[in-house]
């Protein structure tokens, strides 16, 4: 007896309705280039951010919690806005604003940093208190970008997740 899941012949290179705009097939090379400018962009936004808001040694590192909380909130509510009003756009807008934009603007690797360099000047409560309140902040502005876009556009939960207009 064979394992369906483990074996290559018994299932899918993707789950039946799941297509991400990314994975669609098809020459890449533009999506490539998209998700490159939009990430060279993103993270000289997220660099002027912190030029603007600078901290330093174990000051807790509010320019980043603010750069992801917000890349997060507006990732939402882009991916939410383009399946529902722009869906033959998603797959090149997606890519350049929330893969390429939105992924260079926001920044986990350089939040585990000031993580480490926190907790490396002995501010453990300061640490702890960041690596909760940036994980619920990112979650939160995900969930409220969603709604907030679907009550700008008008698409009701169940609308938008069986793909029916």
């Amino acid at each position: 007896m064979t394992n369906p899941y483990l074996d290559p012949a018994h299932h899918r290179a993707r789950p039946p309705g799941h297509a991400h705009s990314e994975h669609a097939p098809g020459r890449q090379l533009p999506v490539v280039a998209a998700v490159a400018a939009g990430g060279a962009l993103g993270a000289g936004a997220r660099y002027g951010v912190e030029r603007l808001w600078p901290t330093a040694g174990t000051a807790f590192p509010w320019p980043i919690l603010a750069v992801n909380a917000v890349g997060c909130l507006v990732m939402g509510a882009l991916m939410t806005v383009l399946a529902a009003r722009f869906p033959r756009h998603k797959r090149m807008a997606g890519a350049l604003l929330g893969t390429g934009f939105l992924g260079g603007f926001t920044t986990f690797s350089h939040y585990t940093d000031n993580v480490r360099e926190l907790v490396r000047g002995d501010a453990y409560g300061t640490a702890a208190a960041y690596l909760l309140l940036t994980v619920a902040a990112a979650l939160a502005g995900v969930v409220l970008g969603v709604f907030a876009a679907r009550a700008a556009v008008g698409v009701p939960a169940h609308q938008e997740a069986s793909g029916a207009r």
